[in-house]
Protein backbone atom coordinates (compact mmCIF):
# COMPACT_ATOMS: atom_id res chain seq x y z
CA UNK A 1 0.00 0.00 0.00
CA UNK A 2 1.27 3.47 -0.92
CA UNK A 3 2.35 5.44 2.17
CA UNK A 4 2.14 9.23 2.12
CA UNK A 5 2.94 11.65 4.93
CA UNK A 6 1.69 15.24 4.78
CA UNK A 7 3.61 17.97 6.62
CA UNK A 8 1.84 21.21 7.48
CA UNK A 9 2.37 23.89 10.11
CA UNK A 10 -1.11 23.58 11.66
CA UNK A 11 -3.93 21.04 11.81
CA UNK A 12 -6.76 22.62 9.87
CA UNK A 13 -6.13 26.30 10.59
CA UNK A 14 -6.42 28.39 7.43
CA UNK A 15 -6.91 27.31 3.84
CA UNK A 16 -3.68 25.33 3.64
CA UNK A 17 -4.46 23.34 6.77
CA UNK A 18 -7.93 22.54 5.49
CA UNK A 19 -6.52 21.65 2.10
CA UNK A 20 -4.07 19.25 3.69
CA UNK A 21 -6.76 17.54 5.76
CA UNK A 22 -9.16 17.31 2.85
CA UNK A 23 -6.55 15.75 0.60
CA UNK A 24 -5.69 13.29 3.36
CA UNK A 25 -9.36 12.30 3.60
CA UNK A 26 -9.62 11.92 -0.18
CA UNK A 27 -6.53 9.70 -0.35
CA UNK A 28 -7.73 7.51 2.53
CA UNK A 29 -10.96 6.91 0.61
CA UNK A 30 -8.81 5.56 -2.25
CA UNK A 31 -7.01 3.07 0.04
CA UNK A 32 -3.81 5.13 0.35
CA UNK A 33 -2.01 4.95 3.71
CA UNK A 34 -2.08 8.73 4.23
CA UNK A 35 -1.04 10.51 7.45
CA UNK A 36 -0.63 14.10 8.64
CA UNK A 37 2.08 15.40 10.97
CA UNK A 38 2.02 19.06 12.01
CA UNK A 39 4.38 21.59 13.55
CA UNK A 40 1.81 22.84 16.10
CA UNK A 41 -1.37 20.92 16.89
CA UNK A 42 -4.42 22.82 18.08
CA UNK A 43 -6.99 20.03 17.92
CA UNK A 44 -7.26 16.66 19.57
CA UNK A 45 -7.68 14.40 16.55
CA UNK A 46 -5.57 11.33 17.45
CA UNK A 47 -5.02 10.56 13.77
CA UNK A 48 -3.01 13.76 13.29
CA UNK A 49 0.57 13.53 14.49
CA UNK A 50 2.86 16.27 15.76
CA UNK A 51 6.59 16.80 16.11
CA UNK A 52 6.12 17.99 19.70
CA UNK A 53 6.41 14.95 21.91
CA UNK A 54 6.14 16.84 25.22
CA UNK A 55 4.96 20.13 26.74
CA UNK A 56 8.40 21.72 26.66
CA UNK A 57 8.66 21.20 22.90
CA UNK A 58 5.11 22.47 22.45
CA UNK A 59 5.84 25.65 24.41
CA UNK A 60 9.07 26.20 22.50
CA UNK A 61 7.23 25.85 19.19
CA UNK A 62 4.58 28.34 20.28
CA UNK A 63 7.30 30.75 21.45
CA UNK A 64 9.14 30.71 18.12
CA UNK A 65 5.87 31.33 16.22
CA UNK A 66 5.18 34.40 18.39
CA UNK A 67 8.79 35.56 18.40
CA UNK A 68 8.95 35.64 14.61
CA UNK A 69 5.95 37.97 14.53
CA UNK A 70 7.51 40.26 17.13
CA UNK A 71 10.92 40.39 15.45
CA UNK A 72 9.33 40.97 12.05
CA UNK A 73 8.21 44.43 13.16
CA UNK A 74 11.86 45.56 13.10
CA UNK A 75 12.03 44.91 9.35
CA UNK A 76 8.57 45.43 7.91
CA UNK A 77 7.05 48.80 7.14
CA UNK A 78 4.46 49.84 9.73
CA UNK A 79 0.78 49.27 8.92
CA UNK A 80 1.52 47.08 5.90
CA UNK A 81 -0.74 44.02 5.97
CA UNK A 82 0.87 41.74 3.40
CA UNK A 83 1.86 38.43 5.09
CA UNK A 84 5.65 37.95 5.19
CA UNK A 85 7.63 35.06 6.69
CA UNK A 86 11.26 35.11 7.75
CA UNK A 87 13.59 32.10 7.85
CA UNK A 88 14.83 32.48 11.41
CA UNK A 89 13.46 29.31 12.99
CA UNK A 90 13.04 25.74 11.84
CA UNK A 91 13.06 22.14 12.96
CA UNK A 92 14.25 18.79 11.72
CA UNK A 93 11.55 16.38 10.54
CA UNK A 94 13.61 13.51 9.18
CA UNK A 95 13.65 11.43 12.39
CA UNK A 96 9.88 11.20 12.87
CA UNK A 97 8.73 7.59 12.29
CA UNK A 98 5.88 8.57 9.95
CA UNK A 99 8.30 10.58 7.82
CA UNK A 100 10.91 7.82 7.80
CA UNK A 101 8.35 5.15 6.86
CA UNK A 102 6.62 7.09 4.09
CA UNK A 103 7.03 6.38 0.38
CA UNK A 104 6.14 9.99 -0.45
CA UNK A 105 6.73 13.14 1.62
CA UNK A 106 4.12 15.77 0.80
CA UNK A 107 4.83 19.30 2.01
CA UNK A 108 2.08 21.89 2.37
CA UNK A 109 2.29 25.25 4.22
CA UNK A 110 5.50 25.09 6.28
CA UNK A 111 6.03 28.62 7.63
CA UNK A 112 5.83 30.07 11.17
CA UNK A 113 9.09 28.50 12.32
CA UNK A 114 8.45 25.05 10.86
CA UNK A 115 10.66 24.29 7.85
CA UNK A 116 13.33 26.90 7.14
CA UNK A 117 15.57 26.42 4.07
CA UNK A 118 18.22 24.52 6.05
CA UNK A 119 15.74 21.91 7.26
CA UNK A 120 14.04 21.70 3.87
CA UNK A 121 17.40 20.74 2.36
CA UNK A 122 17.89 18.16 5.13
CA UNK A 123 14.92 16.15 3.82
CA UNK A 124 17.11 15.12 0.87
CA UNK A 125 18.98 12.77 3.25
CA UNK A 126 15.95 10.46 3.27
CA UNK A 127 16.19 9.93 -0.50
CA UNK A 128 12.40 9.92 -0.89
CA UNK A 129 10.23 11.58 -3.55
CA UNK A 130 8.86 14.92 -2.34
CA UNK A 131 5.75 16.76 -3.48
CA UNK A 132 5.07 20.32 -2.36
CA UNK A 133 1.66 21.96 -2.71
CA UNK A 134 2.00 25.73 -3.01
CA UNK A 135 -0.96 27.18 -1.13
CA UNK A 136 0.49 30.67 -1.57
CA UNK A 137 3.57 32.30 -3.12
CA UNK A 138 6.01 32.16 -0.21
CA UNK A 139 8.02 29.14 -1.37
CA UNK A 140 9.29 31.06 -4.41
CA UNK A 141 9.63 34.59 -2.99
CA UNK A 142 12.01 36.29 -0.60
CA UNK A 143 9.40 36.22 2.16
CA UNK A 144 6.02 37.55 1.05
CA UNK A 145 3.00 35.27 0.74
CA UNK A 146 0.99 37.60 -1.50
CA UNK A 147 2.75 39.33 -4.38
CA UNK A 148 0.15 41.66 -5.92
CA UNK A 149 1.98 43.38 -8.80
CA UNK A 150 5.54 42.85 -7.51
CA UNK A 151 7.69 40.91 -9.98
CA UNK A 152 10.92 40.70 -7.95
CA UNK A 153 10.34 36.95 -7.51
CA UNK A 154 11.11 36.57 -11.21
CA UNK A 155 14.67 37.69 -10.45
CA UNK A 156 16.32 37.28 -7.04
CA UNK A 157 14.12 39.47 -4.86
CA UNK A 158 15.80 42.36 -3.05
CA UNK A 159 14.58 45.97 -2.95
CA UNK A 160 11.46 44.57 -1.32
CA UNK A 161 8.61 47.13 -1.16
CA UNK A 162 7.49 45.67 2.19
CA UNK A 163 10.76 46.29 4.03
CA UNK A 164 11.87 49.40 5.91
CA UNK A 165 15.45 49.10 4.66
CA UNK A 166 14.96 47.90 1.10
CA UNK A 167 18.18 47.31 -0.86
CA UNK A 168 19.70 44.98 -3.42
CA UNK A 169 20.98 42.73 -0.60
CA UNK A 170 18.13 43.23 1.86
CA UNK A 171 16.66 40.41 3.92
CA UNK A 172 14.27 39.41 1.11
CA UNK A 173 17.25 38.73 -1.17
CA UNK A 174 19.05 36.87 1.63
CA UNK A 175 16.00 34.64 2.16
CA UNK A 176 15.79 34.12 -1.61
CA UNK A 177 19.44 32.98 -1.60
CA UNK A 178 18.86 30.58 1.31
CA UNK A 179 15.93 29.03 -0.52
CA UNK A 180 17.92 28.82 -3.74
CA UNK A 181 20.70 26.91 -1.97
CA UNK A 182 18.20 24.55 -0.31
CA UNK A 183 16.36 23.84 -3.56
CA UNK A 184 19.62 22.85 -5.22
CA UNK A 185 19.94 20.11 -2.59
CA UNK A 186 16.33 18.90 -2.44
CA UNK A 187 14.48 18.06 -5.61
CA UNK A 188 10.70 18.11 -5.44
CA UNK A 189 7.63 18.15 -7.65
CA UNK A 190 5.21 21.04 -7.26
CA UNK A 191 1.44 20.79 -7.04
CA UNK A 192 -0.09 24.11 -8.07
CA UNK A 193 -3.77 24.32 -7.07
CA UNK A 194 -4.59 26.87 -9.78
CA UNK A 195 -3.45 27.71 -13.29
CA UNK A 196 -2.53 31.15 -11.96
CA UNK A 197 -0.21 29.56 -9.39
CA UNK A 198 1.22 27.23 -12.02
CA UNK A 199 2.10 30.19 -14.27
CA UNK A 200 3.57 32.08 -11.30
CA UNK A 201 5.79 29.13 -10.41
CA UNK A 202 6.99 28.79 -13.99
CA UNK A 203 7.90 32.49 -14.05
CA UNK A 204 9.80 32.41 -10.75
CA UNK A 205 13.58 32.35 -10.64
CA UNK A 206 13.67 29.85 -7.77
CA UNK A 207 11.64 27.14 -9.49
CA UNK A 208 13.46 26.81 -12.80
CA UNK A 209 13.82 23.13 -13.70
CA UNK A 210 11.20 21.93 -11.21
CA UNK A 211 8.26 19.81 -12.36
CA UNK A 212 4.96 21.66 -11.89
CA UNK A 213 1.59 19.89 -11.90
CA UNK A 214 -1.73 21.70 -11.90
CA UNK A 215 -3.74 19.83 -9.25
CA UNK A 216 -6.62 21.67 -7.57
CA UNK A 217 -7.66 21.29 -3.95
CA UNK A 218 -10.74 19.28 -3.05
CA UNK A 219 -13.44 19.40 -0.38
CA UNK A 220 -16.08 17.26 1.31
CA UNK A 221 -18.85 17.16 -1.28
CA UNK A 222 -20.98 15.08 1.09
CA UNK A 223 -21.02 18.02 3.54
CA UNK A 224 -20.90 20.98 1.17
CA UNK A 225 -23.92 20.13 -0.95
CA UNK A 226 -27.18 21.74 -2.05
CA UNK A 227 -29.99 21.95 0.50
CA UNK A 228 -33.55 23.08 -0.11
CA UNK A 229 -33.21 26.87 0.08
CA UNK A 230 -36.46 27.42 1.98
CA UNK A 231 -35.53 24.84 4.61
CA UNK A 232 -31.96 26.12 4.86
CA UNK A 233 -33.17 29.65 5.52
CA UNK A 234 -35.66 28.57 8.12
CA UNK A 235 -32.98 26.61 9.98
CA UNK A 236 -30.53 29.52 9.72
CA UNK A 237 -33.10 32.06 10.86
CA UNK A 238 -32.88 34.03 7.61
CA UNK A 239 -35.79 35.68 5.77
CA UNK A 240 -37.40 33.59 3.04
CA UNK A 241 -38.65 36.53 0.98
CA UNK A 242 -35.34 38.41 0.43
CA UNK A 243 -32.45 38.06 -2.02
CA UNK A 244 -29.53 37.12 0.23
CA UNK A 245 -25.88 37.77 -0.54
CA UNK A 246 -23.33 35.88 1.56
CA UNK A 247 -19.72 36.95 2.03
CA UNK A 248 -16.77 35.61 3.99
CA UNK A 249 -14.24 37.20 6.36
CA UNK A 250 -14.83 40.94 6.31
CA UNK A 251 -12.14 42.97 8.06
CA UNK A 252 -11.86 46.74 8.20
CA UNK A 253 -12.10 49.17 5.31
CA UNK A 254 -8.30 49.53 5.41
CA UNK A 255 -7.74 45.89 4.50
CA UNK A 256 -6.16 45.46 1.08
CA UNK A 257 -5.88 41.72 0.44
CA UNK A 258 -9.60 40.99 0.84
CA UNK A 259 -10.83 43.97 -1.19
CA UNK A 260 -13.30 45.31 1.37
CA UNK A 261 -13.39 48.77 -0.18
CA UNK A 262 -14.56 47.39 -3.53
CA UNK A 263 -17.40 45.46 -1.92
CA UNK A 264 -18.54 48.62 -0.12
CA UNK A 265 -18.46 50.65 -3.32
CA UNK A 266 -20.28 47.91 -5.24
CA UNK A 267 -22.98 47.69 -2.61
CA UNK A 268 -23.52 51.46 -2.77
CA UNK A 269 -23.84 51.29 -6.55
CA UNK A 270 -26.23 48.35 -6.34
CA UNK A 271 -28.48 50.21 -3.93
CA UNK A 272 -28.65 53.15 -6.32
CA UNK A 273 -29.51 50.88 -9.25
CA UNK A 274 -32.19 48.93 -7.40
CA UNK A 275 -33.95 52.00 -6.06
CA UNK A 276 -37.11 50.99 -4.21
CA UNK A 277 -36.25 47.29 -4.62
CA UNK A 278 -33.13 47.70 -2.46
CA UNK A 279 -35.17 46.67 0.59
CA UNK A 280 -35.49 43.21 -0.93
CA UNK A 281 -31.73 42.57 -0.58
CA UNK A 282 -29.81 41.56 2.54
CA UNK A 283 -26.15 40.74 3.22
CA UNK A 284 -24.91 38.02 5.57
CA UNK A 285 -21.23 37.95 6.59
CA UNK A 286 -19.40 35.11 8.32
CA UNK A 287 -15.85 34.99 9.60
CA UNK A 288 -15.71 38.46 11.17
CA UNK A 289 -13.71 38.42 14.40
CA UNK A 290 -15.74 41.18 16.01
CA UNK A 291 -17.95 44.13 15.19
CA UNK A 292 -15.79 46.98 16.52
CA UNK A 293 -13.85 47.84 13.36
CA UNK A 294 -16.34 46.78 10.71
CA UNK A 295 -17.50 49.16 7.98
CA UNK A 296 -21.10 50.18 7.48
CA UNK A 297 -23.05 48.57 4.64
CA UNK A 298 -25.89 50.16 2.64
CA UNK A 299 -28.07 47.04 3.01
CA UNK A 300 -29.30 45.30 6.12
CA UNK A 301 -26.34 43.18 7.21
CA UNK A 302 -26.00 40.31 9.67
CA UNK A 303 -22.61 39.31 11.08
CA UNK A 304 -22.33 35.63 12.04
CA UNK A 305 -18.80 35.64 13.43
CA UNK A 306 -16.54 32.63 13.02
CA UNK A 307 -18.29 29.39 12.06
CA UNK A 308 -16.26 26.32 13.00
CA UNK A 309 -18.92 23.75 12.10
CA UNK A 310 -18.83 22.75 8.41
CA UNK A 311 -22.43 21.50 8.39
CA UNK A 312 -23.61 24.86 9.71
CA UNK A 313 -21.43 26.73 7.22
CA UNK A 314 -22.81 24.64 4.35
CA UNK A 315 -26.31 25.54 5.52
CA UNK A 316 -25.56 29.26 5.14
CA UNK A 317 -24.03 28.74 1.71
CA UNK A 318 -27.12 26.81 0.59
CA UNK A 319 -29.44 29.43 2.08
CA UNK A 320 -27.84 32.29 0.11
CA UNK A 321 -28.72 33.30 -3.44
CA UNK A 322 -25.13 34.29 -4.28
CA UNK A 323 -21.70 34.48 -2.67
CA UNK A 324 -19.52 37.61 -2.90
CA UNK A 325 -15.73 37.48 -2.76
CA UNK A 326 -13.98 40.78 -3.60
CA UNK A 327 -10.51 39.34 -2.95
CA UNK A 328 -7.70 40.97 -4.94
CA UNK A 329 -5.38 37.95 -4.95
CA UNK A 330 -6.15 34.34 -4.05
CA UNK A 331 -4.73 30.99 -5.11
CA UNK A 332 -7.81 28.75 -5.08
CA UNK A 333 -10.02 30.13 -2.27
CA UNK A 334 -12.06 27.52 -0.46
CA UNK A 335 -14.99 29.85 0.07
CA UNK A 336 -15.58 29.87 -3.69
CA UNK A 337 -15.34 26.10 -3.93
CA UNK A 338 -17.59 25.58 -0.91
CA UNK A 339 -20.23 27.96 -2.22
CA UNK A 340 -20.35 26.34 -5.66
CA UNK A 341 -20.50 22.88 -4.08
CA UNK A 342 -23.61 24.03 -2.21
CA UNK A 343 -25.15 25.17 -5.48
CA UNK A 344 -24.67 28.88 -4.83
CA UNK A 345 -23.28 31.05 -7.66
CA UNK A 346 -20.28 33.31 -7.01
CA UNK A 347 -19.44 36.91 -7.93
CA UNK A 348 -15.71 37.63 -7.84
CA UNK A 349 -12.92 39.61 -9.47
CA UNK A 350 -10.98 37.97 -12.27
CA UNK A 351 -7.88 37.23 -10.22
CA UNK A 352 -5.70 34.38 -9.01
CA UNK A 353 -7.23 30.92 -9.30
CA UNK A 354 -10.85 32.05 -9.08
CA UNK A 355 -11.39 31.75 -12.87
CA UNK A 356 -10.50 28.05 -12.54
CA UNK A 357 -13.76 27.64 -10.62
CA UNK A 358 -16.09 30.48 -11.66
CA UNK A 359 -17.21 30.44 -15.28
CA UNK A 360 -18.59 33.80 -16.29
CA UNK A 361 -22.39 33.85 -16.54
CA UNK A 362 -22.51 30.06 -16.14
CA UNK A 363 -22.10 29.46 -12.40
CA UNK A 364 -21.53 33.08 -11.39
CA UNK A 365 -19.83 36.22 -12.64
CA UNK A 366 -16.21 37.32 -13.06
CA UNK A 367 -15.87 41.06 -12.64
CA UNK A 368 -13.14 43.19 -14.17
CA UNK A 369 -10.24 43.38 -11.72
CA UNK A 370 -10.62 46.24 -9.20
CA UNK A 371 -13.77 47.57 -10.88
CA UNK A 372 -16.58 48.17 -8.38
CA UNK A 373 -18.94 48.92 -11.27
CA UNK A 374 -18.20 45.58 -12.94
CA UNK A 375 -18.66 43.79 -9.60
CA UNK A 376 -22.04 45.51 -9.28
CA UNK A 377 -22.94 44.32 -12.78
CA UNK A 378 -22.33 40.77 -11.58
CA UNK A 379 -24.55 41.17 -8.54
CA UNK A 380 -27.33 42.71 -10.63
CA UNK A 381 -27.02 39.92 -13.22
CA UNK A 382 -27.62 37.24 -10.59
CA UNK A 383 -30.51 39.14 -9.01
CA UNK A 384 -32.26 39.46 -12.38
CA UNK A 385 -31.37 36.00 -13.73
CA UNK A 386 -34.49 34.29 -15.10
CA UNK A 387 -33.51 30.76 -14.02
CA UNK A 388 -31.63 30.74 -10.73
CA UNK A 389 -32.26 27.03 -10.30
CA UNK A 390 -30.21 26.35 -13.44
CA UNK A 391 -27.39 28.49 -12.03
CA UNK A 392 -27.47 26.43 -8.85
CA UNK A 393 -27.31 23.14 -10.75
CA UNK A 394 -24.40 24.35 -12.88
CA UNK A 395 -22.51 25.54 -9.80
CA UNK A 396 -22.75 22.12 -8.17
CA UNK A 397 -21.86 20.25 -11.35
CA UNK A 398 -18.68 22.29 -11.79
CA UNK A 399 -17.39 21.01 -8.45
CA UNK A 400 -18.41 17.39 -9.00
CA UNK A 401 -16.76 17.26 -12.43
CA UNK A 402 -13.47 18.97 -11.58
CA UNK A 403 -12.86 19.16 -7.82
CA UNK A 404 -14.48 16.13 -6.17
CA UNK A 405 -12.47 13.92 -3.80
CA UNK A 406 -12.16 11.02 -6.23
CA UNK A 407 -10.99 13.24 -9.10
CA UNK A 408 -8.34 15.07 -7.05
CA UNK A 409 -7.11 11.98 -5.21
CA UNK A 410 -6.54 10.28 -8.57
CA UNK A 411 -4.51 13.23 -9.87
CA UNK A 412 -2.25 13.12 -6.80
CA UNK A 413 -1.83 9.36 -7.00
CA UNK A 414 -0.70 9.64 -10.61
CA UNK A 415 2.00 12.11 -9.58
CA UNK A 416 3.08 9.95 -6.64
CA UNK A 417 3.34 6.82 -8.78
CA UNK A 418 5.24 8.69 -11.47
CA UNK A 419 7.81 9.94 -8.95
CA UNK A 420 8.26 6.49 -7.45
CA UNK A 421 8.77 5.02 -10.90
CA UNK A 422 11.36 7.71 -11.70
CA UNK A 423 13.16 6.92 -8.46
CA UNK A 424 13.22 3.19 -9.18
CA UNK A 425 14.54 3.82 -12.67
CA UNK A 426 17.15 6.24 -11.38
CA UNK A 427 18.29 3.85 -8.63
CA UNK A 428 18.52 1.03 -11.16
CA UNK A 429 20.72 3.21 -13.41
CA UNK A 430 23.03 3.88 -10.49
Amino acid sequence: MLKVVHLNTYDGNGGAGRGCMRLNRALLSQQVDSKIVVHYKFGKNPQIGTFNSNLIQRYYTAATILLERILAKRYLKPLQRTPFSFAWFGRSVIHHPDVKNADIIHLHWVNHGFLDPKHIAQIAKLNKPVVWTFHDSNAFTGGCHVRYTCDHYMRQCGNCPLLINAADDDISHQIWQQKHDAYQVLDFAIAAPSTWMQKSVQASSLMQGKAVHHIPNTLETDIFKPINKQEAREKAGLPTDKFIFLSGFMPSRKDLHKGTQYLLESMELLKQRLGADADKVELVVFGNRGTEDLPGFPFKTSFLGTINNDEQLAQYYAAADAFLIPSLEDNLPYTVMESLACGTPVIAFTTGGIPDMVQHEYNGCLATYRSAESFTDGMEWVIKHPDRELLQQQARQTIMDRFSEAVIAKKHMEVYQGLLKQKETGDADV
